[in-house]
């Protein structure tokens, strides 16, 4: 069974795949992609905040995890594009048609990178042990 942030991950990921596909409609396009961001902002605080990260990565040493490693990488990767896509993004809202065709690349970075961000989070979600 998924845990429940990586439903609501791949929730939004479906939301993101579908703005993508009707780009052209900023009414849809532009408030699920700023809310998709958001969430992807506050999920690292949630995750903080709701775990125990002291016992599973200082007692445990998961600190020293590549998964974990390639995870927090492809985070911050993410963040890069996120960035550079509102910078598009921001050009596009004022008529500059020059900045479609790399918004357009950025979405589709954004989609690959986001859905590895998800993939390697699943991979990383603890499976409660069954009590002796």
């Amino acid at each position: 069974m998924l845990a429940g942030t990586v439903l609501a991950a791949l929730a939004t990921y479906v939301l993101m795949l579908i703005a993508f596909r009707y780009a052209r409609r900023r009414a849809l396009h532009v408030p699920v992609m700023i809310a998709v961001m958001l969430f992807d902002l506050a999920m690292p605080f949630y995750l903080y905040l709701s775990k125990d990260w002291h016992r599973r990565l200082i007692v445990e040493g998961e600190l020293t995890s590549f998964l974990l490693w390639t995870h927090f990488l492809l985070l911050a990767m993410l963040y890069t594009v996120y960035a550079m896509q509102i910078k598009t993004a921001l050009r596009l809202l004022r008529r500059d048609d020059s900045a479609r065709a790399e918004h357009h690349a950025q979405g589709q970075a954004v989609l690959l990178v986001r859905a590895f961000v998800i993939f390697t989070g699943a991979l990383l979600v603890e499976v409660p042990q069954p009590a002796a």
